[in-house]
């Protein structure tokens, strides 16, 4: 019988943290790594609290992202007042598209400040940025009553948003991955792109449901600002969960492992020292934000600005596109759990390589049940990301540099590649005349993911790299 005992840490006591004396034999090492001889026992109640505060953040991220996609329009004309259209969106979709050039100082900073003081700390401050950033577009004067100001207040407050999500999805995976038993960790990380799913469902919806109630000028003259200031409220909660919780029993462990405060690690080890897993990062994320950002965040414009489809029903289609994605999500979770990562990542690589042309022409198609088929296919193949990413990119990295080496590795491929498809899109659209761009832009994508699942290494049921061996107590 094996006796459990608990692990002394300094600074802050953690009751999930446990060791054993012999490491459980159905776990396996990842090779060339040398995992501790200890086993940490996780508390499933602390694991599900540690789940649903990332989750909540990255759904409040995510909500300010959903709403400013689906009311992109209206932004348009309040912000960027034009005669043309096209210039309108493709102005919003820039300082929305801004936002993501300073994800890599933001990442470049909160990620080895994670590494230093702890994930949780890093964590709560990202949420107070996010909310104040999003709060804060909710009061700028429109163009009418400030001129070029207005503009200019928008793109500072999506820069602070950009700067302050640099350090959440990795941070908020991290977190996940470290408390969740490697036997769960795809199912437990799978809720995190659940927040995300829920975080647009509310955005979009609330437009939908302004944009239904209210008439085109309420809309434009002050509705529009309502989902911003939604996000105060919602910080405050977010911010309170996170506060409460325990740091991750991994980083514990390395605290421990220190005499007196956590080393700093250097930025060279972080990059030069983890050269090819940030490469197999960056190849991973860019085929999972490139297909999201397609589906969630720019196929409702097209939809309504590129198709002239009705931007009401647009949104809906698109809701319940998210709704069957947050159905099948934990079930997904679990899968990569017992079939591995690399075999669901590769069936979505492979789906979005050969079904995105097919898929596209139904949804030019425009009838309401040809939409629904083309929009609900590329969903179920954004599921294969959504549930395998946020446990196989932790796991891509030791624990000593995990949050920092990823959050260089992740935002950099989501500000050159996936906030950016919207606007690429939509100006490759508008060189080419083109209508299928969208679906060649997904092609390409897919086959640099192909080829970075291809290279990677199966993490499911394995310890993160660094850390002991995690079992959930029974």
């Amino acid at each position: 019988m094996v006796a459990f005992c608990p692990v002394p840490y300094e600074r802050q006591a953690s009751p999930v943290l446990a060791t054993a004396t012999a490491v459980t034999p159905h776990l396996k090492t990842p090779r060339a790594v040398q995992a501790p001889a200890d086993v940490t026992v996780t508390d499933p109640a602390l694991v599900k609290r540690a789940v649903k505060a990332a989750a909540l953040g990255n759904a409040m991220e995510w909500f300010d992202f959903g709403v400013y996609s689906y009311i992109a329009v209206t932004l348009g004309k309040v912000f960027f007042p034009s005669g043309n259209p096209t210039a309108q969106l493709l102005s919003t979709f820039g300082a929305f598209a801004a936002a993501f050039l300073v994800r890599p100082l933001g990442g470049l900073v909160f990620g080895p400040l994670g590494d230093r003081v702890g994930r949780r700390k890093v964590l709560a401050l990202t949420m107070i940025m996010m909310a104040a950033g999003t709060f804060a577009i909710g009061l700028i004067p429109s163009y009418a009553t400030i001129g070029v100001g207005a503009p200019l207040l928008l793109l500072a407050a999506r820069l602070v948003q950009g700067f302050s999500t640099g350090g959440e999805y990795a941070g908020a995976s991290t977190f996940i991955a470290e408390y969740a038993p490697d036997r769960r960790r795809g199912f437990f990380g799978s809720w995190l792109e659940f927040g995300t799913l829920a975080g647009y469902i509310g955005g979009a919806g609330l437009v939908t449901l302004m944009t239904a109630l209210l008439s085109s000028d309420d809309l434009l003259s002050w509705g529009w600002r309502i989902p911003f200031l939604i996000a105060g409220p919602m910080g405050i909660i977010g911010l309170y969960l996170r506060t409460r919780l325990e740091e991750t029993p991994a980083f514990a462990a390395e605290v421990e492992k220190a005499e007196a405060a956590r080393p700093k690690v250097p930025l060279r080890e972080m990059v030069a020292g983890q050269w090819k897993a940030l490469l197999l990062c960056m190849g991973l994320v860019l085929v999972f934000n490139v297909t999201d950002y397609m589906l969630l965040s720019y196929m409702p414009s097209y939809l309504t600005s590129e198709l002239k489809y009705d931007e009401t029903h647009g949104l809906l289609v698109v809701l319940g596109v998210m709704a069957l994605m947050m159905i099948v999500q934990p079930f997904a979770g679990a899968l990569t759990d017992r079939v591995g990562r690399r075999p669901v990542i590769a069936a979505g690589c492979a789906g979005f390589l050969f079904l995105s042309i097919p898929a596209l022409l139904l949804i030019r198609d425009g009838s309401l049940v040809a939409v629904a088929l083309g929009m609900g296919a590329l969903g179920l193949l954004l599921v294969c990301f959504t549930a395998a990413m946020p446990a196989a990119l932790p796991a891509l990295f030791p624990t000593r540099v995990r949050y920092g080496s990823l959050s260089i590795g992740f935002n950099v491929s989501v500000s050159l590649f996936g906030g950016t498809t919207p606007l690429v899109v939509t100006a490759l659209i508008g060189a080419t005349g083109n209508m299928m761009m969208p679906a060649y832009y997904m092609m390409a994508a897919a086959v640099v993911g192909g080829f970075a699942v291809w290279r990677m290494a199966e993490s499911a049921g394995r310890p993160l790299p660094g850390s002991a061996p995690s079992v959930e107590a029974r």
